[in-house]
């Protein structure tokens, strides 16, 4: 999938009040391109120390226990976490978010509509058979399947095919640059089709092997208790130091506990608010990584907000630092685009100075940003004709930005109402136009699959059902669309700071700031790598003791 929302609850009680302590050198270039006000001393760093010690087995946490371990069928962080560890994929996303071929020994374009892959002859499944092209091949078709959560990055192929005894080609209706970026993710999990036909409509759920080829296989699923993985002694490469990786699930104060006690040996918080309320706690390191994911305002179809000069004066006056360090902890970064440094898989220097260039979510709103707001409110075509409603849940987090945003209306002269709803309808309001019909702004966080720009700005799209607000502009999607057809790199760099800086000028959503990977680890550990890419990387693999 292209687009993936952060569902997770932002805060844990008290925690994110004591961790505002934190102040220091930012985390990156700021929203206004210097030190970033709010920001704890944090250095995004996308791997940690190198593991030298054995470890007979390590206890790790998930916020919630995955549906099923089928990611075709049931998406989600917490799956990808295990199955990371187990299911290789065509191509591999590294700890710095760059991607590479990895079940595949050669890509080749023989023109601009056609990808060959040819694939590597010493894979072997968990069951010992070896990988062949049919299982590839077979893979790829079903997680074409319109039913299936990846059939989306599979619309502009128009044939796959074996075409060799170790050679797949794909054909492409137009050229596809974020194509190979998609097989690093879950559309490039290569399957073994006996297993995975043979467990039918019970694939992925407990009881069933993982018909994968990683360093881990499945060893066990408890329903309700635990998820264990076993390292797979016959793995062609480097066998991992840790024997045994057991997986239970917690909500935010039972992690914060179980973390602090040294009842679990480690985990990535999808909650900031857990890594916060463990700052400084004894026997425990922290490692912050670069990620895809940011914090957002995303204005709705009801039409406060309906006036992009409106939503620029809020962009102006939004208190982005104040959001950082009383609802985050210091632990986000104010941040001027909707979509995380980890998306800079490639020409990481241009990107950082394009982030430079946006001035229009400051940091730390003075004088100047306030009287501009005002100016562009008093000009508004479409001024809002009532309060402007904030939908949001009750995460300390989320409160904290729907405040900010009331805080921000008051000073340009308007008024902004809180519709606070339970966590579980909060999770509606991005699917069901009919959940947000009652909300002008959505206070929101996504994280994008893809370390690539143009996987997140396809969402400002005309057509894009991502694009709430109803901005048009056949030039937007006609830049668009270039990009997502321009293989070269630098090219395709050029393309999408543009059109960052389009979606910017239009403000089709506002940005506040960038989250970080949070990795949490018992002191004595290390090894696996700090950033974003736990989801698709074999993070596990590097798991180890600081000392051998």
């Amino acid at each position: 999938m292209k687009l993936k929302t952060v569902t997770a609850a932002a805060g844990v009680a008290g925690a994110l009040a004591l961790a505002t302590a934190c102040s220091g050198a930012t985390t990156g270039a700021s929203a206004g391109g210097g030190k970033a006000p709010g920001a704890a001393d944090l250095t995004l760093t996308p791997t940690t120390a190198r593991a030298t010690g054995s470890v007979a087995a390590v206890n790790w946490l998930l916020e919630d226990e995955p549906d099923s371990l089928d990611l075709d069928t049931q998406g989600g962080s917490a799956g990808r976490t295990v199955l990371s560890n187990v299911c290789e994929r065509l191509y591999q996303l590294q700890p710095d978010m760059s991607v590479r071929p990895f079940l595949v020994r050669q890509a080749a374009r023989p023109d601009a509509r056609h990808l060959v892959l040819t694939l590597r002859d010493d894979v072997t499944f968990h069951d010992g058979s070896a990988m062949t092209a049919d299982d590839v091949l077979f893979s790829l078709k079903r997680h074409a399947q319109p039913e299936m959560e990846q059939s989306d990055e599979f619309g502009n192929v128009s044939a796959m095919r074996r075409t060799g005894d170790h050679e797949i080609t794909i054909t492409f209706k137009q050229p596809d640059a974020l194509f190979t970026k998609a097989l690093a993710g879950d559309a490039g999990l290569v399957y073994n089709r006996e297993q995975v036909q043979k467990a039918g409509k019970d694939f992925g759920t407990p009881g069933q092997g993982d018909a994968c080829s990683g360093p881990y296989e499945l060893s066990g699923w408890k329903s309700g208790d635990s998820i264990t993985l076993t390292r797979a002694e016959s793995y062609r490469g480097e066998k991992p130091l840790t024997g045994k990786v057991v997986f239970r699930w917690a909500d935010d104060s039972a992690m914060v506990n179980a973390l602090a006690t040294g009842a679990a040996d480690g985990t990535y918080a999808d909650s900031i608010g857990t890594a916060a309320a463990l700052r400084g706690k004894k026997g425990l390191d922290e490692h912050f990584g670069p990620s895809t994911a940011a914090l957002a305002l995303i204005p709705t179809e009801r039409g406060g907000l309906a006036d992009p000069d409106v939503r620029k004066a809020l962009s102006l006056v939004l208190d982005r630092s104040g959001i950082a360090r009383s609802g985050y902890g210091g632990l986000v970064e104010p941040w001027a685009t909707p979509v995380g440094s980890g998306a800079w898989g490639y020409a990481k220097d241009a990107f950082a100075a394009a982030q430079k260039q946006l001035t229009d979510a400051p940091a730390k709103p003075d004088a100047q940003d306030l009287a501009r707001a005002k100016e562009l409110v008093k000009n508004a075509e479409k001024a809002p004709g009532g309060p402007i409603v904030i939908g949001t849940d009750s995460s300390q987090g989320r409160m904290v930005i729907a405040n900010a945003v009331r805080a921000a209306l008051a000073q340009i002269g308007l008024k902004g109402e809180i519709r606070t709803v339970p966590a579980a309808q909060y999770g509606e309001f991005y699917g069901d136009k009919e959940a947000r019909a009652d909300i002008d702004v959505l206070v929101a966080d996504w994280y994008i699959s893809k370390s690539d720009p143009l996987g997140f700005y396809d969402n400002g799209l005309s057509d894009s059902s991502n694009n709430w607000v109803g901005f048009k502009s056949a030039e937007y999607d006609a830049k668009v669309a270039e990009g997502l057809r321009t293989l070269d790199d630098a090219e395709r760099a050029e393309l999408a700071i543009d059109v960052q800086r389009r979606f910017a000028d239009a403000a089709v959503w506002i940005p506040v700031a960038q989250m970080p990977t949070a990795l949490v680890l018992d002191d004595e550990l290390t090894g696996p790598p700090a950033s974003m890419a736990y989801l698709y990387y074999p993070w596990a693999a590097q798991l180890g003791a600081k000392k051998g």
